[in-house]
């Protein structure tokens, strides 16, 4: 195994997670970033990030990167670490043929002594169970006698920047204890927060599930609570707030579930589960909850439509908002797109306005054609979809002008004060 000196390191996958991962190592040490698309290379190339992580002053400081869609250029680097994107399926299964692939890749190029760390959120044993047969079946080594292997699961939180990689902890792991004490060095020439080594590998996949399987969990709590108090004319928000002056109730607000975390990690954790004879029950009951909500979002939209204005026949509506999140330009599974298919369901006219997106990539991922303003005084509603800055110094004037005078506002993301909305969670 080398020494922590003369690791050179191959990050594969630049997206959300891999180009910060490779900006930070590449400030010290040679750094070569991969990634299959020539158009994402070609933009790095010229100091542009799309997804905003990182600025072009960032990309500067890291001298010792370069970046490549070849992967012969990896050839010479010693620790490659994983960053690839690991979706669900149509039927919500896990898809791991992006990390076969890159295992794949990374066997054919694997040399004695290496280090191959997977970042990627998985289940507890792909790792091991499903990568590191790849490794060896293209490289003819074997793990634990001529390379070996770590997990580090990401903790990327995208548009955040308040923390950061360099400030959130770290988990560590490696197949061996000595992969494992030079995996937590490696991890804590970078990483500010420092850093926590698990006992396994399988242990770091686990905890990286349930992260995110406890905040999906937490909120279909809430989205359901939301539901039950529309049905008794409550407020939800003022429930919320009464019940958050005790000091250990935690401050989940309903909404949309989307991202590439919270509503994907679940699926992978029920997999793994079914896999060994066990049936989930509150995880999956979770699910179903969130993976609903954009269908009673439409639907309470649909409803207040109909109260005003008696049909639906020539209603337009305004999204504000496409992204997962606010102040992200981000589209990995957004629930907003399946709103705005529920909406055309009832052939309703949808207008979609997200300054933060590209148009390109929101009619490429979903069909949705962005406007670039939106008209005033045009639309039978407005949905706030996304808490994007750009919404919120419209205020409540600002968005109310977009609306014909009798105008439904729904506010999903609590923008306005209740008395300048008609509708909200």
């Amino acid at each position: 195994m080398h020494s922590l000196d003369k690791l050179k390191i191959a990050v594969i996958g630049l997206g959300y997670v891999g180009l910060p991962l490779a900006v930070a190592f590449g400030k010290t040490r040679r750094v070569v970033g991969f990634d299959i698309n020539k158009a994402r290379v070609a933009a790095l190339l010229d100091g542009n990030d799309s997804t905003l992580e990182t600025s072009t002053q960032e990309l500067k400081e890291a001298k010792f990167l370069s970046f490549t869609e070849n992967s012969a250029d990896l050839a010479d680097c010693n620790v490659f670490i994983v960053t690839v994107p690991t979706p669900i399926q149509m039927h919500n299964e896990p898809d791991l043929l992006p990390l076969i692939s890159a295992s794949t890749m990374i066997g054919q190029v694997l040399s004695a002594g290496d280090i191959v760390i997977y970042e990627s959120t998985v289940y507890p044993g792909a790792t091991e169970e499903d990568c590191v047969p790849v490794l060896e079946l293209h490289s003819g080594l074997k793990m634990n006698e001529d390379f070996f292997v770590g997990y580090s699961p990401e903790r990327i939180n995208p548009g955040d920047k308040t923390h950061r990689l360099a400030n959130i902890q770290k988990v560590t792991s490696g197949s061996t204890p000595e992969t494992a004490d030079l995996v937590d060095a490696l991890y804590n020439t970078i990483i500010e927060a420092g850093t926590h080594r698990a006992p396994s590998i399988k242990v770091a996949e686990a905890a990286k599930v349930i992260e995110n399987t406890q905040r999906d969990l937490n909120i279909a709590l809430i989205n359901e609570l939301a539901v039950i108090c529309n049905h008794l004319d409550i407020d939800t928000q003022a429930v919320l707030e009464a019940a958050g002056t005790k000091w250990n109730f935690l401050p989940f607000k309903p909404g949309l579930v989307g991202g590439h975390c919270i509503g994907v990690d679940p699926y992978y954790l029920t997999h793994k589960a079914r896999a060994v004879g066990y049936t989930p029950g509150v995880i999956m009951s979770g699910r179903r909850l969130n993976d609903g909500m954009a269908t009673y979002v439409a639907d309470q939209l649909i409803k207040a439509l109909l109260k005003k204005r008696g049909e639906l026949s020539g209603a337009r509506i305004l999204i504000l908002g496409l992204a997962f999140k606010e102040n992200c330009p981000d589209l990995r599974n957004t629930q907003v797109a399946n709103v705005i298919a529920k909406l055309r369901d009832f052939d309703v006219a949808v207008d979609v306005w997200d300054p933060w997106v590209d148009p390109t990539e929101a009619k490429a991922a979903y069909g949705i054609d962005l406007i670039h303003h939106p008209l005033k005084g045009e639309y039978d509603g407005v949905l706030i979809a996304v808490a994007h800055d750009q919404f919120r110094a419209l205020g409540a004037d600002g968005i109310r002008a977009l609306c014909k005078a009798s105008g439904i506002v729904y506010d999903l993301k609590y923008v306005l004060d209740r008395s300048d909305v008609d509708l909200r969670l």
